[in-house]
């Protein structure tokens, strides 16, 4: 067992190796190609190949065929053997060497149950997906959830074709702007308890870790704003982007929380994800 956790931190050692165990690790449990992996981290195919293959034969990843293409994800079991291999069995649980997370995934903060819940959605631009998903929790669940949402890149303001089929469906945007994700870095920031991406680009980029260790989710959706075509096929677009995230809301809202620790909470946000991705 020593001599597996030995080869895996020696894996992991490298830099680029190490880059590819985190995107994985921040696209959980998606399976991402080879070809997205190497645009996303500035790769050559070759090289990303020989990355994916050194950390698949330590067992840290895991690969599957789907038709022609190779598809990688993280070996969420092996990842938590590492974990434990370097502070459980190395320092024994002691909850002075351990991180909290660690020696107590469960500690901190007040049970779930006794308070709104903070919710951010996370897009590229903040214009459209993050923006529906915004409205959509607000009017669904506003009493139990606070709903913000933010870009990575944000636009000037919300796309107008959103705003138009949120008022349409009778959504107050009185409030809907474009923010940029750093308004809700700051010391002053309300804490999250659980953050999501909707869109891919947000997913893969490597974001400060959060205050609080918010749940985090990956629901991912095309971007409307870029869909081509007549007016009607782009306003589909549009259509299809909102049904996708009213169901996946309604599916989080109808969670049984009080009944859920955080580790099978984080299992059925991550099953919201993939049930639904129909929609895409």
């Amino acid at each position: 067992m020593e001599s597996l956790l030995t080869d895996r931190l020696a894996t992991l050692s490298h830099p680029q190796r190490l880059a590819v165990f985190r995107l994985l690790m921040r696209r959980f449990p998606d399976a991402l190609p080879a070809g997205e992996i190497a645009m996303v981290l500035a790769f050559k195919p070759s090289t990303a190949s020989v990355y994916l293959a050194a950390l698949t034969q330590a067992g840290l990843i895991t690969q599957q065929r789907e038709g022609v293409r190779l598809l990688y994800a993280v070996n969420l079991t092996a990842a938590q053997e590492v974990v434990s291999g370097l502070f459980l069995d190395c320092c024994r649980g002691r909850a002075d060497l351990c991180p909290p997370s660690v020696s107590n995934p469960l500690a901190g903060g007040p049970p779930m149950t006794t308070r709104k819940f903070n919710v951010l959605f996370l897009c590229t631009g903040n214009s459209a997906r993050s923006i529906f998903a915004e409205a959509l929790l607000r009017d669904l669940a506003g009493d139990r959830f606070t709903a913000f949402s933010a870009g990575t890149a944000p636009r000037a303001q919300p796309n107008p074709i959103a705003l138009e089929m949120l008022r349409a469906k009778g959504h107050d945007i009185a409030e809907l702007r474009s923010k940029n994700l750093t308004a809700f870095q700051g010391p002053d920031a309300p804490v999250m308890d659980f953050v999501f991406t909707v869109c891919d680009h947000a997913a893969n980029e490597e974001c400060p870790t959060w205050p609080g260790q918010p749940i985090s989710g990956h629901w991912g959706l095309p971007d409307p704003v870029k869909a081509t075509g007549t007016e009607a096929e782009r306003r589909l677009a549009f259509q299809e982007c909102y049904g996708g995230l009213r169901n996946r809301l309604a599916a989080f809202t109808a969670l049984p929380f009080a009944e859920l620790d955080r580790a099978a909470l984080q299992k059925r946000v991550d099953a919201i994800g993939t049930a639904y991705i129909k929609d895409n």
